[in-house]
């Protein structure tokens, strides 16, 4: 009787050994006391939040040249820490503006007054339920960041994402907000048809109603801030903050000159672009070059 128990208890352990890999892995609550910020993964059907480790050496005053911006999703970001009214936000815009640089720079001022982020990213929209669901009842402050978003012709998330900043048939959580950033100030393709109402579009019979259902995503967000391209003014002053803040840190004297400006300019026509991207990318550039041939 022994033997065949014991032979039984190692199959058992056998077949368990082998269908364990299979099985999703135990993931433990997170510690949001500790844990500043946490990405949303898919796994199978549900879905888990990971915990990140983040640096928070960005600051406000390091976005140059968006003050406006900068002052208004931090007025509402200052609302929420605080329990009062505020607003999913909406940064649009062109790209390497400031859009994401300015929600982390907000999670760095204000995560010690209980502001926490979690990223998830578009194509996990449809799971936003069941993050917030996790979230309704903590202590502390969560914004939802969605990096980029944008959808296509005939893709249906955004519907989800719809329900879900209208609170679906619920009250939506007063600890939790939603900021996301676009290139797109209505997050849908639009094209010059869209503004042929008085012609039947495409088969549409009611083009004004199809109009209507492609912007009304982007009206959930009661809080809109536009991001423009750099002019090389704006573009200069920010690749000389950068090459101060580089600078300082590593101890490396520095001044500012024509040639150095040149060099930026150039920098920037060569990418195509003048944006807060391509200014810190340049003054890295710079300020790495300068400390080489220090040492050489």
């Amino acid at each position: 009787m022994d033997s065949r128990l014991n032979a039984f208890l190692q199959r058992a352990e056998s077949v368990l050994a082998r269908l364990e890999p299979l099985l999703p892995a135990q993931r433990g609550a997170i510690d949001w006391q500790h844990s500043l910020a946490a990405r949303w993964h898919r796994e199978g059907r549900s879905g888990y939040l990971q915990p990140l480790s983040i640096n928070l050496d960005l600051n406000l005053s390091d976005l140059i040249g968006v003050d406006t911006q900068r002052e208004q999703l931090a007025r509402n970001t200052r609302q929420f820490i605080r329990g009062l009214p505020a607003n999913h936000a909406l940064l649009w815009g062109a790209r390497g503006t400031g859009k994401s640089s300015l929600v982390r720079a907000l999670l760095a001022e204000h995560a010690a007054a209980g502001l926490r982020l979690i990223e998830i990213e578009r194509d996990h929209l449809a799971d936003l339920p069941r993050v917030v669901e996790q979230l309704i009842r903590l202590p502390q402050r969560f914004v939802l960041f969605c990096d980029d978003l944008s959808f296509e012709a005939g893709e249906g998330d955004y519907r989800v994402l719809k329900s879900v900043l209208d609170g679906s048939l619920e009250r939506s959580p007063d600890n939790v907000l939603l900021y996301a950033t676009s290139n797109r100030r209505h997050l849908m393709p639009e094209s010059h048809s869209d503004n042929e109402a008085s012609q039947m579009v495409g088969g549409e019979l009611h083009p004004s109603e199809a109009i209507e259902d492609k912007i009304a995503l982007s009206d959930r967000f009661g809080l809109w801030l536009s991001f423009y391209p750099f002019t090389q003014d704006h573009f200069l002053d920010v690749v000389r903050h950068w090459i101060e803040v580089q600078a300082v840190q590593a101890g490396l004297h520095w001044q500012w000159s024509e040639a150095l400006e040149k060099a930026a300019i150039r920098w920037a026509l060569g990418r195509g672009n003048r944006n807060g991207r391509c200014a810190y990318q340049f003054a890295r550039h710079w300020v790495g070059l300068q400390l080489l041939e220090s040492q050489a």
